[in-house]
């Protein structure tokens, strides 16, 4: 008698520290994990900052289109100036050509110091930089959405697991109270000599690997919520504990939408586009710009009789055009390049829409299979919980020993598994349906 009512006093106290750990422990639901993982997840952060730089890139391609001013200047001091060679009949006529004489032309000292502007009028390669930068940016605000989506699935997946351990702990803690009360009666029945100690013994075995079989679950609950902090992004030494799982209910058909994965392809098909217009258009069309440029030249001497320092002024403004005509084929190839990228994403845009249509059907047929397990498995539970029970009154009543007992504890264990199994499919096949027709967000 001793012995069970120390183990009551055990099983009590464990369950009331569990109760009293559980209430210090906030409760998260789905969304307020799904609405701090979209403004903390460092990931996310990332993606968003990728966005930002691709903004910074349509700028710089715009840039390329503003007037370039730059200011030059340089100073020289030649030691030995430059040397020509001059024809001497320009000075003698009656010498014959091919007789030379050096000369060394220029002063030590020379300074520039001038002004150049440069304004594209028309740049086929500037303006395709442009429009392709343009659409680099609504790619990558494609991908952050991308990455939205995947992390809501992440965390809405890593939220049902730990729904499900959760529940199983409840499970289980209502077995080790069953299995406590059987104790009890197992024991009573020994001292008045009507059980052996060999049932005694298998019933201690299967409460130990109930025991057991709680700290497996918890421990493998505790590593699920702190892969769902991760993933959300708050630190670790935050503790909280998720909402009790629902039974889930039909969920209504969804509007199938473009999937995120196709409209990425179809963005990176204008994308790809684009640059083979370029090609086409910067091997055809020519570039202008507009130049000028004001500066001045200073040369100096520095020597007697006649030292000096004399500035003379230069300008010009003109027009230069640039028209490619040869280039070795490169843009040629690299235009063939491009054509075979594009049929490439369109078979990829292919291959994705026909399995987005497999996916679908497949998932819904899921669907409408698990939920009748669901009923069929919640039949089963009921069943064996009085299955149980009846097994318990006979046992009192020694019409049934205590491999019936257990035979039916274990049934109820199964039903019990097999239900919360059927929900966690339903759960998953309902989150992927969700993301199969992008309606995650």
């Amino acid at each position: 008698m001793k012995l069970v009512n120390t183990h009551k006093l055990l099983l009590f106290l464990l369950l009331q520290v569990v109760s009293m750990v559980a209430l210090a422990q906030p409760k998260w639901s789905l969304q307020q994990c799904l609405d701090t993982a979209l403004i903390l997840n460092k990931q996310l952060r990332m993606a968003k900052n990728n966005v930002a730089q691709r903004e910074q890139l349509l700028k710089e391609a715009k840039a390329q289109l503003l007037p370039k001013l730059s200011l030059n200047a340089d100073y020289r001091y030649y030691m030995d100036l430059p040397t020509q060679l001059l024809p001497l009949n320009i000075f003698n006529p009656q010498v014959p050509a091919g007789e030379f004489k050096e000369a060394q032309f220029g002063v030590p000292h020379t300074i520039n110091a001038n002004l150049q502007l440069q304004l594209p009028l028309y740049s086929p390669q500037a303006y395709g930089a442009i429009k392709q930068a343009g659409l680099f940016t609504e790619l990558a605000d494609l991908q952050v959405l991308k990455s939205e989506e995947q992390l809501l699935y992440e965390i809405t997946g890593l939220y049902y697991n730990a729904q499900i351990l959760q529940h199983q702990l409840l499970f289980l803690d209502s077995n080790l109270l069953n299995s406590s009360k059987l104790i009890q009666n197992i024991t009573l029945l020994k001292e008045q000599l009507l059980a052996t100690g060999t049932d005694l013994r298998k019933v201690y075995l299967q409460n130990t690997q109930l025991q057991t079989q709680r700290e497996l679950i918890q421990a493998k609950l505790f590593q699920v919520l702190e892969y769902l902090k991760l993933s959300i992004g708050i630190p670790e030494d935050i503790s909280f504990r998720v909402d009790p799982i629902q039974e889930p209910v039909p969920a209504p058909a969804y509007d199938v939408q473009i999937p995120l994965d196709v409209q990425i392809i179809q963005q990176e098909k204008k994308l790809l586009e684009m640059e083979l217009n370029t090609l086409h258009r910067s091997g055809k069309l020519p570039s202008v710009n507009f130049q000028a440029f004001y500066g001045s030249t200073g040369f100096g001497y520095h020597q007697q009789p006649s030292p000096f320092l004399k500035f003379y002024p230069l300008g010009y403004a003109g027009i230069q055009f640039s028209y490619p005509i040869f280039n070795g084929t490169i843009t040629k190839r690299k235009i063939t390049k491009k054509q075979l990228e594009i049929s490439n994403n369109q078979l990829q845009e292919q291959f994705l829409t026909d399995k987005m249509q497999a996916e679908l059907k497949n998932t819904n047929r899921q669907k409408q299979v698990l939920q009748k397990a669901i009923m069929t498995s919640r039949e089963q539970l009921d069943l064996a919980k009085a299955i149980y029970d009846q097994t318990l009154l006979q046992h009192k009543q020694g019409l049934a020993n205590l491999t019936d007992i257990l035979l039916a504890d274990n049934a109820v264990r199964d039903a019990q598994q097999q239900l919360l199994t059927s929900w966690i499919d339903l759960l998953k096949a309902d989150l992927e349906l969700k993301k199969i027709t992008s309606n995650l967000n």
